[in-house]
Parts: C-alpha cells; structure tokens; sequence
C-alpha cells in the first residue's frame, strides 16, 4: 500500500482539479440558469426547463460517453479532460440551479417592492437584497451538490482519465489486492470530501448565528 500511496496522490490530485473547475462552471450555469426562471424571460426560461430535466434526468456516465465517443463521429473531437469538466458542469449546473432558485423563491416579493420603493433599481435590489439573502438559504443546498460532483468523478475514468477509480481498477488487474487498493480508495474520497463537508458545516453554522437562512 505504501509502495503505491504515490499513484492515489497523482490521482487524487487529478480528481480535485477537473472536479474544482467543473464546480466551478457549474456554479456559473446554475446562477444563470436560476436568474432566468426567477424573472421568467419567456423563451430562455423554457430551455433551462428542458436543459435542467435533460441533464438531471440522465447519468454523468453517458453524457460522458456521448461526449468522448459521440461527437467525433461528426468531427467535433474533445479530450478526455475537456469531456470531464464539459459533463461535470453540464450535470452540475442543473442542480446548481434549482439550489440557488429555491433560495430566491424563498424570499418575499415585497423585499423586491420595498426596495424599488426606496429608488433602487431592480438590479440594485437584487444584488444588495435578495441575491444575499438567497445565497445564504441555498448554502446547505450548494455544499452538498459540491459533495455530490467530487463523488461523481468516480467515472471519469471511462474516458481514459486516470482518476482515483481508475487507479484502484489497475492496482486490482494487476495484482489482484482487492482489499487494499479500495481500501485506499476509501482513504482518498475521506480526504478529499471530509474537509468540505466540515466546512460546509462550519458555515452553514455561522450564516444560522448571523440571522440569515432562518
């Protein structure tokens, strides 16, 4: 196990970067995506409708597999790192966008009103009023979609990426030590997710003491 701890490092290292950026992206689509249905813009909010149920109701799996075996049967040809972050945000920015609108739904339309009252602009109001306090209501919701997207990564390597998953389905072809390459499989996953799930913890405590998400 030792003499192989440095391949799980390699991997996990992989893991968390392709993950990172595809959260990342993730985060930006379900914003947007979630602005959309929140002012009900006639047309786009009926894409997101379909994007949102396409994307959730479809396995990260496939849409990989469409993405590095599909698309270079008419010439679009994507690497295998393009293809994880592609698919991780692609199924990430669905969930993304149904945390973020139950945040704004849950804050009354009479902030909205209160605010254009004061002189604010719609845009104004937004940024200083509701999107603050939605944010902090879909926090809970965030974190464990950021969870969620880091265990996702467990089938990037079906696209030749040489991820934690793929790492210990080689170590057990080689050697057939099943019991300790997913032992230290386990390990991986711990030491990536328990940080962020004790942060999310960690925050989602002080936004409850600071009086927001109530």
């Amino acid at each position: 196990m030792s003499e192989y701890a440095h391949l799980y490092v390699e991997a996990a290292k992989l893991t968390l970067g392709l993950g990172a950026a595809g959260i990342l992206f993730s985060l930006i689509i379900g914003l947007v995506c979630s602005l959309v249905q929140y002012y009900k813009i006639p047309v786009l909010k009926r894409i997101v409708s379909v994007y949102i149920e396409l994307s959730r109701n479809t396995p990260l799996l496939v849409q990989l597999f469409f993405l590095y075996f599909g698309l270079p049967k008419i010439g679009i040809m994507i690497s295998s790192e393009g293809c994880a972050v592609i698919g991780l945000s692609f199924l990430g920015g669905s969930y993304m966008a149904e945390a973020f609108r139950s945040g704004l739904e849950a804050i009354e339309n009479s902030q909205m009103e209160s605010g254009l009252a004061i002189g604010l602009s719609h845009a104004q109001v937004m940024r200083y009023i509701i999107f603050p306090q939605a944010l902090s209501i879909s926090v809970p919701a965030l974190c464990a979609n950021v969870i969620f997207l880091i265990k996702e990564t467990s089938v990037f390597s079906a696209v030749a990426l040489a991820d934690l998953m793929y790492v210990a389905k080689d170590l057990i072809g080689l050697y057939y030590q099943t019991d300790e390459a997913l032992l230290m499989l386990v390990i991986a996953y711990l030491i990536l997710l328990l940080p962020i799930s004790l942060a999310a913890a960690w925050l989602e405590r002080r936004l409850r003491y600071a009086g927001f998400g109530n």
